[in-house]
């Protein structure tokens, strides 16, 4: 802790003589090389600690001045080494700040009593008017997100999380604001209430008031023109600009929300991009994105998902090209369970026209179009298995996560294939299968409850379907050849249904392993409920194998793993491969000669289905 002493006579007369006034000299303490001469027009009240003001600070690329402080009123305020204050309008009051911070320009910066800094909200997202179901927090992510929105009507767990939540609250939360080190503050109107971590720059915010603001030197946030943010916490990375408008809202690691957004009571988790359109009571996780103005995300749970206009299905309309956007991964869905569009995963989405599909079990079939001709509604199974848009994506995704490796909160497991998809193939196969028996193999199309399958498009679901479940299964073999748990599984653990908690893949069992040890109070803190996450993602690949072991014995009809049947297992998996990089070859070539390609384009595409070959072993 740093020691201070009283300013000398010499430097309280430098001080005057400068046009500086304390309300009591006696309460500025400073730092024991302090100097004097970088003060003018200062006014101090209360209790004021100051550092040393020794080295030139750059305040914009070029230009440096030297640290100090001019023209700004202090009250109860601590300065740490080599900051640069000036033009403060109003005043800056209970607030400590950090060392080489550049303040200009700006009007109030204040701490006032009941401050909470945006943590400890319970706001309702999924159901806007309905009952608080998550607590904002600055260590929240997008998994603990989802398990407080998905059982806080369970009221034990719902107390249990609070009372870990506010115990994390009590012990990390400052006594009044701080700017950390390197901040830059400039051209903004007030900040009250509000942490800002180290590095982050504000550049022209309205009005900041009971926020959290967390940077650090290798993920820094942004906060630009016009801004208003209240009752909200913004992680590392962010970047939130242009007459944005946001109150009681959570932003995950390196979101960008922009161009006059407004959200209210709204979570948006790594890597989502919002900008133009609004969001109430909206649960956007991982890789969400909405560009247009005529966009709302209301009530929803978006994950890997492009919200285009209502007129402007734009989710495929680039698939090969650079502006091909992201779809909709592990769901959009309401409040109420109805699935919006298309409830498959990762690629999988629909042109759906004048008509929502809210059939819950039209989630077991996976990978579909669903399209409609007046008021008949189509159903393309497996269709999107094969398609440019989704290898595409396959591809993208890992290296579209912006996050520094020291501030990845939220768990992204970005298998396109997994037990939780898998499970939901294998029913999609069950039903196709179980229709064709039932209806015959003679006919033009089946009924599947209010939709139709053409015959063709059930043969070639059936197809595709078994196209990803060979693939998935070699896969997963080859990594536990070179994982070391080939055999049979020691442990249960991974066998039976997969949930997604916001981009975490997991048991169900382990899910509720988490939720009975919250409730009995095994865990003692906030922060080991995160680490069960982490544990849990930490053991993905041996869960998986577990289930997968599972998998294969019941597709092959074997009693026990064999060599012989791992080398059938391999075969099928090159050949599945092949099969579905021909498929996609195909869906390349026919968008080429649709002239929506260029030639250049189109090649390098081809190139990239060439090198397939490299991962086959």
């Amino acid at each position: 802790m740093r020691i201070y002493r009283q300013l000398t006579d010499a430097e309280i007369q430098v001080l005057e003589n400068n046009s500086c006034w304390a309300e009591d000299w006696n309460r500025v303490q400073v730092a024991e090389d302090f100097s004097p001469y970088g003060f003018h027009r200062v006014i101090f009240y209360g209790d004021i600690q100051l550092g040393v003001f020794e080295k030139q600070v750059e305040v914009t690329k070029g230009f440096t001045k030297h640290a100090g402080i001019n023209d700004a009123t202090l009250r109860n305020v601590t300065v740490g080494d080599n900051c640069l204050i000036e033009k403060v309008g109003n005043f800056i009051n209970n607030y400590t700040i950090g060392d080489d911070c550049y303040i200009s320009n700006i009007s109030t910066m204040e701490t006032t009593e009941g401050a909470t800094f945006g943590e400890g909200h319970l706001i309702s997202v999924l159901n806007e008017m309905g009952d608080g179901n998550l607590i904002l927090f600055r260590d929240l992510n997008s998994q603990l997100a989802a398990f407080m929105v998905k059982y806080f009507s369970d009221k034990q767990l719902k107390d249990s999380i609070t009372r870990l939540i506010n115990e994390e609250i009590r012990f990390t939360q400052p006594e009044r604001g701080t700017i950390g080190n390197r901040v830059k503050i400039i051209n903004s109107k007030e900040i009250t209430n509000t942490v800002v971590r180290d590095d982050c720059e504000i550049n022209g915010a309205a009005r900041l008031s009971d926020c959290t603001i967390l940077s650090s030197k290798d993920d820094s946030v942004y906060i630009g023109t016009g801004v208003i943010c209240e009752n909200s916490i913004i992680c590392n990375g962010c970047s939130i600009t242009n007459s944005v408008k946001m109150q009681d809202c959570f932003v995950g690691e390196a979101c960008q929300i922009t161009n006059g957004f407004t959200a209210e009571a709204s979570v948006f988790f790594a890597n989502s991009y919002m900008a133009n359109g609004e969001a109430c009571a909206a649960f956007c996780g991982p890789f969400s994105a909405s560009h247009h103005k005529s966009s709302l995300l209301i009530g929803g749970e978006f994950s890997f998902y492009n919200a285009g206009s209502n007129t402007n299905f734009s989710n495929h309309a680039y698939k090969m090209g650079p502006l091909h956007y992201g779809t909709l991964e592990r769901g959009s869905k309401t409040a109420s369970g109805a699935y919006v569009l298309m409830p498959a995963k990762i690629g999988a989405f629909s042109v759906c026209f004048g008509k929502l599909m809210n059939h819950p079990d039209m989630r077991c079939l996976p990978f579909a179009y669903l399209m409609a001709y007046g008021e008949t509604m189509y159903i393309v199974p497996g269709r999107n298995i094969t398609t440019v848009g989704l290898y595409r994506d396959i591809k993208k995704w890992p290296k579209r996560d912006k996050r520094a490796v020291s501030s990845r909160k939220s768990i992204i497991n970005f298998d396109w294939l997994s037990p939780f998809t898998v499970g939901e193939i294998v029913q999609g196969k069950k039903i196709l299968e179980n229709l064709r028996q039932a209806g015959g193999a003679n006919v033009s199309s089946y009924n599947f409850q209010e939709y139709i399958i053409n015959a063709s498009s059930l043969k070639k679901g059936i197809k595709y379907y078994d196209i990803a479940l060979r693939i998935y299964m070699g896969a997963v073999l080859k990594r536990a050849v070179k994982g070391g748990f080939l055999g049979k599984p020691t442990s249960t653990v991974g066998e039976g249904q997969w949930n997604d908690l916001s981009g975490l893949l997991l048991p169900a069992s382990e899910e509720q392993r988490l939720l009975d040890d919250i409730k009995k109070g095994a865990l003692e803190s906030i922060s080991q409920v995160l680490e069960r996450f982490a544990e849990i993602n930490d053991h993905y690949r041996e869960y998986q194998w577990t289930w997968t072991y599972k998998l294969i014995l019941d597709y092959y009809g074997l009693d026990e793993l064999t060599e012989e049947a791992m080398q059938r297992i391999r075969e099928d998996y090159v050949r599945a491969r092949r099969a579905w990089i021909a498929e996609i070859r195909k869906d390349a070539q026919k968008e080429f000669e649709m002239g929506d390609v260029e030639q250049e384009v189109y090649d390098d595409f081809i190139s990239k289905l060439d090198h397939e070959i490299d991962y086959e072993d």
